[in-house]
């Protein structure tokens, strides 16, 4: 499949419809540990009175949490309809109080003459999905202003990679019924692991929205038909980014080399005030 065809929504899997279905469970809990999610990564008087875009925004649960933390103004983008039409909803019924808008725009659409620069720019689990991370990455950086924040989540690399990305392309285009029997399959595969490791499954699903307000079953589903997907190590980013003029501000990585044990690393980079831009080398993939 093409570069470009890959960059398309139709390609993707329907990120936004599993949002809207999240979106009923969003409360005060939910709001409140996603605002925990964005201190983790950024203190908060960072937020008070700065401008934030949220890239991707999914459910605008995010967006949403950054208008509780005092910014000036919200920009809400994502590739998905039904994750615009979700964050409208969730954003208009909040009584928000700052300025928010939610578009209907591609990572490679953004255009700081256009949207303007940020002072935070934010996308959480997203740039591995758009068929051209790196791509989407120098795109997101761009619309950081000077001194300014970007804070990203990204796949870290595994040596399990290739056949991820060959059940995620399969799941996505799935029928329901067989995604719904492919995620039972792994819900139980993950219910005897955790019952071999002697920790509870109950408790753990339970606990869940603990981690930046999310959901477990939604959470897998996302993960299973995420596609495309691409993967990054620390090293590579800290690369890419400080060649874009970046410096690391705080990483939380799990390890600098391949694993087994997939997630996504994130990291918090300032946009240095004044910086020559130079063509980033290959990272080796050891």
């Amino acid at each position: 499949m093409s570069a470009n065809k890959l960059k398309s929504v139709e390609s993707h899997f329907a990120f936004g419809k599993n949002w809207d279905s999240y979106s009923s469970l969003i409360d005060r809990g939910r709001i409140d540990e996603a605002t925990k999610g964005l201190l983790r990564l950024v203190p908060a008087e960072a937020f008070r009175g700065r401008s934030f875009l949220d890239i991707g925004c999914g459910s605008g649960l995010h967006a949403l949490a950054a208008t509780e933390l005092g910014v000036s103004r919200v920009t809400a983008v994502d590739i998905d309809p039904d994750s615009v039409a979700t964050a409208r909803a969730v954003l208009g019924r909040s009584g928000v109080a700052v300025p928010w808008m939610v578009d209907a725009v591609s990572v490679f659409d953004l255009d700081p003459i256009v949207q303007g620069a940020f002072d935070i720019v934010y996308s959480w689990g997203v740039l591995h999905h758009t068929g051209s991370m790196w791509e989407a990455v120098a795109k997101a950086a761009a619309m950081v202003a000077p001194n300014g924040l970007l804070v990203l989540a990204l796949y870290r690399r595994t040596r399990l990679d290739a056949l991820w990305r060959i059940e995620k392309r399969l799941y996505a285009h799935a029928p329901r019924l067989v995604q719904r029997a492919f995620a039972g399959c792994y819900v139980t595969a993950f219910r005897l692991a955790m019952l071999a490791s002697g920790r509870s499954f109950a408790a753990y699903a339970a606990d869940y929205k603990s981690s930046r307000g999310m959901d477990f079953r939604h959470d897998v589903h996302d993960w299973l038909g995420g596609y495309p997907y691409e993967t990054a190590l620390a090293d590579e980013v800290e690369q890419r980014l400080g060649a874009l003029g970046f410096t690391a501000e705080r990483v939380f990585a799990l390890s600098p080399r391949p694993v087994i044990k997939f997630g996504c690393d994130e990291y918090v980079y300032r946009r240095r005030p004044a910086f020559t831009a130079v063509e980033p080398k290959p990272a080796s993939r050891d």
